[in-house]
């Protein structure tokens, strides 16, 4: 804008120099200023609303676990008392105690018949080698022998032959099992065990157990609701006399109350296949004593339904993803787990990021229960054991980032934790959402203040943004641009300035593009584009190498004999002619021309453009030449003829001199070009043994002689 600082110099003091001044522009601080007032004010509120409003829908969701945590252990603390207490009942009612002495007798009696005969024992042997065993084995990695669950007692073993092995069928109707109690043989047991086995049945169906086992005063199961692999064993000799189970009834027998209830926690049950079980054992009898005891299996079922809310986690509040479960000491979960349930086919891989084996997550997936397998080893469930009780938030059992409020459960007999999970996605989604609706509130009005910011200091600013863009413009080589000169102000003053060096620029731009463009107009004619594309780089050495390239060099015969009476312009003239000539014939042929001389031309074919038929081109070319020649002849009454050689090969092309711009052309083509056309002073178009090889088929030759090439003697062949 050298015009308009030039236009306002007289208005400055002298001695002053007119200094460039950085920083905002003016649109730019009117929106720092009024942006900074509504940003500031706006956060300060914002900050405080968000702050109190996050940290009250955290706490929110926080206490919502935590009372879904509380009801859900209450719900199990009041089933377990409802067992214990059911069991309780069942044991010291008079139809357990008159049950328990008429099968003990019938027990006593069976302890007291022949052994069993050796078929017999091999019987047994053989359902447990053939059938019991190999299923036990297939939901367990311990081998085990085949006599290891066989009783001691022959009336164990008996009871096995008559129930176990003739009811037992993995695939059986468990109904059939239940009320499969006389064995037709007699004794006075089947026949107690048909009068009162009905109500071990009832008990079954009625309150929900797994299973019911009734035993004697020495440990033995007398009756089993199920004649499982359990009837006829011994707790204290047996081969379960290691499990809680055996422990759970050798405490309660201690204390030779009716009024004893001792509970286990869940155990592998052998006779069950390894299934987990919860066992309730109360003695029965009366003041008078106690004549054995009775063991309810709890079933898995009834624990997980009060842990899961009959699967109605949505409707209890636990959304889409949260959970109640409960957890032994040993980490060990002892309800299923919510995922397994509804995502069972991708829940082996969850496990695995929560710390399983490959092999116990999948087993989980298998038997489709997390109870004693699935391990939880998370700072909830250690804090539980320590007997606390709170919520945090950290890394759940399958890898994720949860909610969990944890708590030890009040739980005769057993030490169970309870937890409730949930993921913080979901707990947190409405913080998430109160965070969203804060931040487009903020937003929407930022934007709103800037907008108007915009609108108010854009009035002001509009003439020099129109000038600072113009000028831009300029400096990106748009010298059309023109500013408006409507106002009468400075604005207006600087912008007709400003309209006038445009102007002045432009035209100038216009005299070096014409200028420009006659000097690329000029380099076109000297040199192929491509090697002109080098030179305008400033390439030192540009020379390129060509393959299979066709060199006609030719020269006019007579020119100068005809020249010698012409004065120097009509001699150009003249020369000018043909040179047209020549190279409109080459543009018809697609031949380059590469340079002219006084009475010679110089051309190719397949130099710059490659071309497959270059050789014939070249040919046709030399021989259009001759029709240019005769032409010139007939139009200005002359004697001149063209002499022209053609051969093909390798060549080199490249600018000889930098400061001449002398584009050449040369190697062993063009040698055996410029020799050929002179192995005879006759005119005409001669051409080398490789072009003649080559187009022999398409033109007519006589032999013309020969020449030296590459030591050796080379024919040399005329078009005719």
């Amino acid at each position: 804008m050298s015009d308009g600082s030039s236009t306002e110099v007289t208005h400055e003091m002298p001695g002053k120099k007119r200094k460039h001044l950085g920083g905002l522009s003016i649109q730019s601080k009117l929106l720092v200023m009024l942006l900074g007032v509504s940003l500031v004010s706006s956060i300060v509120v914002g900050a405080i609303g968000f702050v109190n409003g996050r940290q009250s829908l955290h706490e929110a969701a926080v206490d919502q676990l935590v009372t879904i945590r509380s009801m859900r252990a209450t719900e199990i603390e009041n089933a377990v008392r409802s067992f214990r207490l059911d069991a309780s009942l069942q044991s010291r009612n008079l139809s357990a105690q008159t049950l328990s002495k008429e099968m003990n007798a019938g027990f006593a009696q069976l302890q007291s018949r022949p052994a069993v005969s050796e078929e017999e024992d091999e019987q047994l042997a053989a359902y447990y080698r053939d059938v019991f065993i190999p299923e036990l084995e297939q939901r367990n990695t311990e081998a085990y022998g085949d006599r290891a669950f066989i009783p001691e007692s022959n009336a164990g073993k008996y009871l096995q032959l008559q129930y176990t092995v003739q009811n037992q069928d993995f695939d059986a109707d468990y109904d059939t099992l239940l009320r499969s109690n006389d064995a037709g043989d007699g004794t006075s047991y089947s026949a107690a065990a048909e009068r009162y086995g009905d109500y071990f049945g009832r008990l079954i169906e009625q309150a929900g157990y797994e299973d019911a086992l009734l035993l004697n005063t020495d440990g033995d199961v007398v009756f089993s609701a199920y004649k499982g692999a359990e009837l006829g064993t011994n707790l204290n000799t047996g081969p379960y006399r290691e499990t809680a189970f055996a422990e759970a009834y050798r405490t309660a027998m201690a204390t030779n109350s009716v009024d004893t209830v001792v509970m286990t926690d869940y155990e592998r049950w052998i006779p069950s296949l390894n299934v987990p079980a919860i066992w309730i054992v109360s003695p029965v009898g009366n003041d008078s004593g106690v004549t054995g005891a009775m063991a309810f299996q709890v079933s898995i079922d009834r624990i997980n339904d009060v842990m899961t809310g009959e699967e109605h986690w949505k409707e209890q509040g636990l959304g889409d993803d949260g959970e109640v479960y409960l957890v032994g000491r040993d980490n060990l979960m002892r309800s299923n787990s919510r995922k397994l349930i509804e995502e069972p086919e991708s829940y082996a891989q969850k496990a695995i990021n929560g710390g399983n084996s490959p092999r116990v997550a999948q087993r989980i997936v298998d038997v489709g229960g997390t109870v004693l397998l699935q391990k939880v080893d998370t700072k909830a469930v250690d804090s539980a054991k320590l007997g606390k009780t709170g919520a945090i938030v950290g890394r759940d059992y399958i890898g994720g980032e949860s909610i969990t409020a944890y708590a030890p459960l009040d739980v005769e007999d057993v030490d169970w934790m309870i937890v409730a999970r949930i993921d913080t996605s979901e707990a947190f989604a409405p913080v998430t959402t109160f965070t969203r609706n804060v931040l487009l509130s903020l937003l929407g009005i930022l934007v709103a203040v800037s907008l108007l910011s915009l609108v108010l200091a854009q009035v002001f600013t509009r003439p020099i943004r129109r000038l600072v863009d113009a000028t831009h413009r300029v400096a990106e080589g748009d010298l059309d641009v023109r500013v408006p000169e409507g106002s009468r102000d400075e604005f207006g003053g600087l912008g007709i300035a400003f309209n006038d060096m445009a102007s002045s620029l432009q035209l100038k731009q216009d005299l070096i593009e014409e200028q420009r463009a006659e000097n690329e107009k000029l380099l076109h004619t000297l040199m192929p584009e491509s090697v002109a594309a080098k030179y305008k780089q400033g390439d030192e050495a540009i020379s390129e190498a060509h393959e299979n390239v066709s060199v006609v060099f030719a020269e006019l015969v007579g020119f100068d004999e005809n020249a010698r009476g012409l004065s120097p312009e009509e001699e150009i003239r003249q020369l000018n002619t043909l040179m047209r000539g020549f190279d409109e014939a080459a543009e018809k042929a697609g031949v380059e021309k590469v340079r002219t001389l006084r009475g010679g031309y110089l051309a190719s074919s397949g130099l710059v453009v490659p071309r497959v038929d270059n050789v014939r081109r070249s040919v046709e070319f030399a021989k259009s030449l001759i029709a240019v020649v005769e032409r010139f002849n007939a139009q200005n009454r002359t004697s001149i003829s063209v002499r022209a050689g053609v051969d093909m090969g390798t060549v080199t092309s490249g600018l000889v001199a930098r400061t001449s711009l002398a584009y050449d052309l040369w190697g062993d083509a063009v040698s055996l070009a410029y020799r050929v056309r002179s192995v005879t002073d006759e005119p005409g178009v001669f051409v080398s043994q490789t072009v003649y090889t080559r187009t022999q088929e398409i033109f007519d030759y006589v032999e013309a002689g020969t020449i030296e090439s590459r030591g050796e003697r080379e024919t040399v062949w005329k078009v005719v």
